[in-house]
């Protein structure tokens, strides 16, 4: 009997402790990424998922194709070059390449359309093909190189500075994360890039120096299993690979799945050798990582709508005390999937505090953030629900303290109160001095009178 009786009350104590728990948001697992930076950015609202000294300047490696790739882009959707256009490569194109650098076989006076360059650049790397493009793009090597830091500048990029257009290592030669990402984000604003740096195999045509078809297979072991295995990722997309000595292993890429969107950069990644004679290129595999950590772990939401009223707000200047505001727009975001509108922060910044009628229905009176942790997810302008008239009489009397708040107005009072004083104490002190002589001389000669008398 006691032992029934122990059990219930320990049911019934689970009970309640189980209604009154508030379950907590998990706190979103790191994925650790262990290169020397790296970045995880949302291709559709460009808010940063995951970071990592991403504004560090390290060296690129190839990475620096994918600016050259833009600018020759942009020079055909220009009308300056076309993708079918033969461009013949010339012997200078060819000076300062290293004897063990990515290449693709292209000789001087061989010639190849711009589209069978890029290719050449972007699948397998070959640097002699950046040059050739930079020269017909600029004229020369080094004016490329010039339009190469124009363009970062334009962009946005803080940290970086080319010294050539393939990325062969020098000091002076450096960029970042978060500016490969806006270079990177620019490029994929041209259909013909991701077509491009997404091809895992292609063959080439023939040419006058080349007879045969060219075989090119990508150095991006996320899309093609050619050159290595264990890395393949069906929702990875592009981009480009780098290495050298100094820069380590560098990959830019993006993933995509249902309505979710990444673009991933990881530089100065290692490469180890583990156990039973494995080698891994750590620049791919803390990409699948990044990738998959990302489409594991986040979900877009609607978290707002623009029906919803938000608050009330303070008014003045009216008969009415208050005016209701609601978002602009429905706000959905790329948020931790164990996440809900309920957990984010409201933090709400209006225009003025009272807001001042008149107030039209539409007006922007203010802004919503919403948060989490510290982390700002979303800003939204708050909207007025309604029309709020203004009062004359409030209006009247408000224009006249404002008149008055004025600083010339209140040192144009202050002079002319000081005038004011100064002039009455000039007065009563001229009054009281010819009160004083006045009345004093007028006395003296009345007593002191010895003219003749007249006699009637």
């Amino acid at each position: 009997m006691k032992t029934k009786r122990f059990l219930s009350v320990f049911l019934l104590f689970t009970l309640l402790i189980s209604l009154f728990a508030v379950p907590q948001a998990a706190a979103l697992e790191d994925p650790n990424i262990q290169s020397q930076a790296a970045l995880l950015v949302d291709a559709n609202t460009g808010k940063i998922v995951y970071s990592k000294n991403e504004h560090q300047q390290l060296y690129p490696a190839s990475l620096t194709k994918i600016m050259t790739a833009l600018l020759t882009l942009e020079a055909v959707d220009s009308g300056k070059l076309r993708l079918d256009q033969p461009i013949e490569a010339s012997s200078s194109a060819f000076v300062g390449l290293s004897d063990d650098g990515s290449t693709s076989g292209i000789q001087p006076g061989e010639i190849m359309p711009v589209q069978d360059l890029l290719y050449c650049m972007m699948v397998v790397s070959a640097n002699e093909a950046c040059n050739i493009l930079a020269e017909a793009v600029s004229g020369s090597v080094s004016a490329f190189v010039d339009a190469m830091n124009a363009k970062a500048k334009e962009l946005g990029c803080e940290n970086t500075h080319f010294a050539n257009a393939n990325g062969l290592h020098d000091d002076r030669h450096y960029t970042s994360a978060w500016d490969l990402y806006l270079i990177t984000r620019e490029a994929m604003t041209h259909p013909d890039f991701m077509r491009i740096a997404d091809t895992g195999d292609i063959d080439l045509k023939p040419t006058n120096l080349h007879p045969e078809v060219r075989h090119l297979h990508s150095t991006n072991y996320l899309i093609s299993v050619w050159r290595s295995l264990g890395y393949r990722n069906k929702n990875a997309h592009g981009i480009k690979t780098g290495h050298t000595d100094e820069a380590g292993h560098c990959l830019v890429s993006s993933a995509s799945k249902g309505s979710l969107h990444f673009i991933s950069v990881i530089m100065g990644a290692e490469r180890l050798e583990l156990p039973g004679n494995e080698i891994r290129t750590m620049s791919f595999y803390e990409t699948n990582r990044l990738f998959d950590w990302g489409l594991k772990n986040f979900v877009y939401r609607t978290v707002l709508e623009d029906t919803e009223n938000i608050t009330d707000l303070e008014v003045s200047l009216s008969k009415v005390d208050h005016v209701t505001v609601h978002p602009a727009k429905d706000v959905e975001i790329l948020i931790p999937n164990d996440l809900s509108a309920e957990d984010l922060e409201r933090s709400i910044q209006p225009k003025s505090d009272p807001i001042e009628a008149p107030i039209s229905e539409g007006d922007v009176l203010g802004t919503l953030t919403l948060s989490h942790s510290g982390k700002e997810y979303a800003t939204v302008d708050l909207l007025a629900l309604s029309d709020v008239e203004a009062s004359p009489l409030l209006v009247l009397w408000h224009n006249i303290q404002l008149f008055f708040s004025k600083t010339i107005v209140r040192v144009i009072g202050i002079i002319l109160l000081a005038l004011a004083v100064a002039l009455l104490i000039w007065k009563i002190f001229f009054s009281r001095r010819r009160y004083r002589y006045g009345h004093s001389v007028g006395r003296g000669r009345s007593g002191s009178y010895h003219g003749r008398r007249r006699h009637f």
